[in-house]
Formats: C-alpha cells, sequence, structure tokens
C-alpha cells in the first residue's frame, strides 16, 4: 500500500498499514521524514502538551506536560519514522494517482510508475494555502506574505504590518511580531478565546474526559462555528489593553493604503495572511477523485469514489483532534481497517 507523505499523518498511515498485515511504501516530497514541521515558524510551539500529543506506540519523552517546541516535534517525528520500521523514500514528488483497470498507479516526478493495491493521501495541506480575494490585492506594491512562508518577525522590524485572520496562527504571529513592528489584526469577527487552563489542567484533558475529542464531526460542526484560539491570558489581554490593536476587516486595498470599514485610510508595508490552508491533494486530479473545489470526495476518509483510496490528516475528518499528532493514529486506524477490507474482498492477500 502506498501513502503519500511522511509527516505525521503519513507515518501514523505506515504504523496502521503494517499492523494490518500489509506493506506501506511511504513516498515524501521532502528530504527527511518529518511532514511540514521543518518549514513552519520559528517560535511554533504544540497547542498541546507533550502528555497528549504522541503518536501510537511511541510517547513523547520529558515532562508530558510541557508544551513541545517546533524542533522538539521535528525530532520526535524523525524518531517515529525509524520506530515504523516502514520503506520511506524521501525526495520523492508524488505527481499523479491513475487508475488503470482495477489498480492505481503512482507517478512521481521522475518519471517512476508504483502499481498499488491501495494509495492512503496523507500529504497535508501545508503546501496549498488559501490566498484570499482581497480588492486590490494584485496591484499592493508591499510584501504580501502568508503564514506559510513566516519564520521569525525579523525580516519585518520597524515596519507597519497587517495580519489578516483570527486563528490560533494569526494571533501568535502578531503576539511575536508587534515587539517589533506596528501591527494591527483585521479580523471580520471579534476573536473567540478559549482559556488554554481550566481547573488547573490543560484543555486537552477535559477534551478527553468529556469525549469532545472525538465527537463525531456532523455534531462538531454545530458546536464550533469560527476558529477558537487557545489562551494563557496573554494574548487576550494583550488585545483588551491596545497593546495588540484588533480591528474589523478592512474593506480593499487601494494603491499602499489599506482602507478600513469606517472609510479610514492607511498606509502599510506588508500584509501577512494567516488565512489557512487547503487539502495539498492536487496530485489526485487525473484520478477525478476530488470535486470542483479541490476538496477530496470521502466518507471519514475513506474514499466514495474509488475503492483502495482513502485520507488521513484531513481537517475534522472524523473529529475535532483528526489533523492533530494526538488524534490521527485512530482515522489512520478506521482507514486502513477499511481498506485492508476492501483488498480482502478483492481476494489479494492481505499480507502483501
Amino acid at each position: 500500500m502506498i501513502i503519500v507523505g511522511a509527516g505525521q499523518s503519513g507515518l501514523a498511515a505506515a504504523r496502521a498499514v503494517r499492523a494490518a498485515g500489509l506493506t506501506p511504501l511511504v513516498l515524501e516530497a521532502g528530504s527527511r521524514p518529518t511532514g511540514s514541521w521543518s518549514s513552519y515558524y520559528d517560535s511554533l510551539r504544540l497547542f498541546s502538551p507533550a502528555g497528549y500529543s504522541s503518536l501510537p506506540g511511541l510517547p513523547f519523552d520529558g515532562d508530558p506536560r510541557r508544551y513541545p517546541a517546533r524542533d522538539e516535534v521535528v525530532g520526535y517525528l524523525a524518531r517515529y519514522a525509524e520506530h515504523v520500521g516502514a520503506e520511506i523514500r524521501t525526495d520523492t514528488r508524488v505527481e499523479s494517482v491513475e487508475q488503470h483497470g482495477g489498480e492505481l498507479v503512482v507517478r512521481t516526478a521522475d518519471g517512476a510508475e508504483e502499481p498499488a493495491a491501495g494509495v492512503i493521501a496523507a500529504s497535508g495541506s501545508f503546501g496549498s494555502p488559501v490566498l484570499p480575494d482581497l480588492p486590490g490585492l494584485d496591484a499592493f506594491p508591499g510584501e504580501v506574505l502568508h503564514s506559510a512562508g513566516y519564520r521569525n518577525p525579523h525580516a519585518l522590524a520597524g515596519k507597519r504590518v497587517v495580519i489578516v485572520g483570527g486563528g490560533n496562527s494569526a494571533v501568535q504571529i502578531a503576539h511575536e511580531l508587534h515587539q517589533v513592528a506596528r501591527v494591527t489584526l483585521a479580523t471580520r469577527s471579534p476573536i473567540a478565546f478559549t482559556p488554554q487552563r481550566r481547573g488547573g489542567f490543560d484543555l486537552h484533558f477535559w477534551l478527553r474526559v468529556t469525549g469532545l475529542d472525538v465527537l463525531p464531526t456532523p455534531w462538531l460542526r454545530r458546536l464550533v462555528t469560527r476558529p477558537l484560539v487557545l489562551d494563557t491570558g496573554t494574548y487576550r489581554q494583550e488585545i483588551t489593553s491596545g497593546r495588540l490593536v484588533r480591528r474589523e476587516m478592512f474593506t480593499r486595498l487601494a494603491g499602499e493604503e489599506v482602507v478600513w470599514a469606517d472609510g479610514s485610510r492607511e498606509k502599510v508595508d506588508a500584509l501577512v495572511l494567516a488565512t489557512g490552508f487547503r487539502p495539498d491533494l492536487g496530485h489526485l486530479r487525473p484520478l477525478g477523485a476530488l470535486d470542483a473545489t479541490g476538496a477530496p470526495r470521502h466518507q471519514g476518509g475513506v474514499s466514495t469514489t474509488h475503492r483502495g483510496l482513502g485520507y488521513v490528516g484531513l481537517e475534522l475528518q472524523r473529529s475535532f483532534s483528526s489533523n492533530t499528532l494526538r488524534g490521527v493514529g485512530r482515522d489512520a486506524t478506521h482507514v486502513v481497517g477499511a481498506l485492508a477490507a476492501h483488498l480482502g474482498r478483492r481476494g489479494v492477500p492481505v499480507g502483501r
């Protein structure tokens, strides 16, 4: 079974494939089996404690109460890749997946073709940032940077910066950047903060004991209507005190100026677009597995268009934690189980 991507989702899928008696082959476009974590901004930390952030079979070492930094996660994933013991081919970009008769064929950028009884798309979303349709953006002469390209505040020091977005990344980047630049957060609605700790326990403890962490996606969508920003008190206090300015989203860009909702104008040097990501699944377009927007057609990670095709690591795939270190293993087991059952029905030996 071929797995596209060797980040947290692909590695969890590889372990589940081996546990099902199948042989995984993991194809990774990058140079290391650590997914997009190596490319995130320097100061990023997990939103969940180490004790709630492990993939199946290998706990995070050290204090389980700490919030691991980006490079700690990179190191953990590298160790997990060795722990899984699957064949992982790095620097191998998948260009397309096609169907020939009853078999899927994976084509890579170097022209190679790999036949597969099953394919799991675990390529994440970091390679497909969402760029919002902002009036006047094409003519804006300043710097435009998606959060995917943000590393640290040094390049924007001393500049007038507007950050677009109201999620965790937007608020974290704004908090860091406003120490060295003049920053405004532009959001369409007030930021929804939720405490990182309640009653002496981290939020993720309560998500687990209440069952909200695994609440089925349809119910979850009814409960959560906009992004929630985890806060120890710092972020909310910065905004309520005015040290970090939040304004209603601007209506358009006029040359080097933003035109705010109240009609006022302000010259800005740079825009940081913390506007999220879409699943990076362009390699599945030739297969016809995506809808008109590029989203996969699936039910709980199992393709509804092609037997033998599955997904791991999609946001809200089956629950709140689907695309997180703590939750992706559950989804991987579910998807691999469905695909293994399909292969068995086709008469393909599950040990193949």
